[in-house]
């Protein structure tokens, strides 16, 4: 651990490096949670960081697209900034158009967490966790949060989220890293080649909130059932690829035999060039696929180049946008008494 500075209001932000047995490394901040770098080697050897984001942290404190980012309390969107629960209307911040995403203006991705490491079989591991009080950003109930990130000896990180409450609320976390497996400020994205273990996708209206159907992937842009190049359908002409820029859209993850909390196949993305393979598996309902459509060049990377269009991509593991307005998505409220977990692992490899 290290001191990796201090916020504008002078609170300390520790980094934390995990590394294992064959020399990948994995970088993090208390800031966020940010993962601020994941060294991975190609089929050459050469470990290189694939995930997009900064070198300093007056960059994280300033306007960024959830770079590497603990994301809650609800990761991606509440439809018009409000949802009722047990009878009761609750509002929250309206910080993307008309509707609430990624937890509000302060969410978890903008506070402080407090790290110890913990001891995982196999694993080298730190578990950050915070206290969001009730009513913080408009959510009901206090809720107490830890995320554990482990590396392990064959190239996995793992990401464990627990939370519980002392009322009603909703609840939905993930990580918002943006990857590039040809190296972190490396160009566009467009010739990797992923697979998504998903027969539907949710399809969104103009401000991105689900119509509340799944469609099928077959015949579509979408279908990524079989291994394919992302720049084939990241400009089609399909209207929702249109509507949001390109891939911003959750798939449904096929679950079929996996008991609750079970990790299930959810996604490979293979870089040819360089031959690194990311594997992702979870224990969520769902992932949602998001082609860095909004980098628009205005901010840099720790390379120094500027960030564009492509040039980084997110998998989101997570529940359904809107589920506290969607009564027919899988439910993300969480009551006294019960645990919120949720487990995903990010698999590097070579071929």
């Amino acid at each position: 651990m290290r001191i990796y500075g201090r916020t504008a209001a002078g609170e300390a932000v520790e980094e934390y490096t995990l590394t294992n047995a064959q020399g990948m490394e994995i970088k993090f901040i208390t800031y966020g949670g940010i993962l601020t770098e994941i060294n991975a080697p190609d089929r050459r050897g050469r470990f290189v960081n694939v995930a997009l984001g900064f070198d300093r942290l007056d960059k994280y404190e300033g306007e960024h697209p959830y770079f590497g980012a603990i994301t809650g309390r609800y990761a991606n969107r509440i439809a018009k900034a409000t949802f009722d629960l047990d009878g009761k209307t609750y509002s929250l911040a309206a910080n993307d158009g008309p509707n609430a995403l990624h937890g509000g203006n302060i969410g978890f991705d903008r506070r402080i967490w407090s790290a110890r490491e913990v001891e995982v079989t196999g694993s080298v591991a730190v578990e950050l966790s915070y206290v969001s009080g009730d009513g913080e950003e408009g959510f009901p109930g206090r809720l107490d949060v830890s995320v554990t990130y482990s590396l392990t000896d064959t190239n996995e990180l793992r990401i464990d989220y627990s939370t519980a409450t002392d009322a009603p609320t909703v609840v939905n976390l993930t990580n918002h890293s943006y990857f590039n497996l040809m190296g972190e400020g490396e160009g566009v994205v467009d010739s990797h080649i992923l697979t998504l273990n998903a027969d539907e996708y949710i399809p969104t209206d103009a401000t991105q909130i689900p119509t509340g159907e799944a469609a099928a992937v077959a015949g579509t842009p979408f279908d990524f059932r079989r291994p394919r190049v992302i720049g084939s359908g990241q400009r089609s002409a399909h209207p929702q690829i249109v509507m949001a820029r390109g891939y911003d859209h959750t798939f449904v993850l096929k679950r079929d035999g996996l008991a609750d909390g079970e990790l299930g196949f959810a996604a490979r993305l293979y870089e040819p060039g360089c031959g690194r393979v990311m594997e992702v598996w979870t224990s969520e309902p769902s992932i949602q696929f998001y082609a860095g459509n909004n980098l628009d060049a205005t901010l840099a990377g720790a390379s120094g180049r500027l960030y564009r269009q492509s040039d980084g991509l997110a998998l989101e593991t997570q529940h359904f946008p809107d589920s506290p307005n969607q009564p027919q998505f899988p439910s993300t409220v969480l009551r006294p008494g019960s645990r919120f977990q949720s487990s995903t692992v990010y698999r590097f490899s070579t071929d």
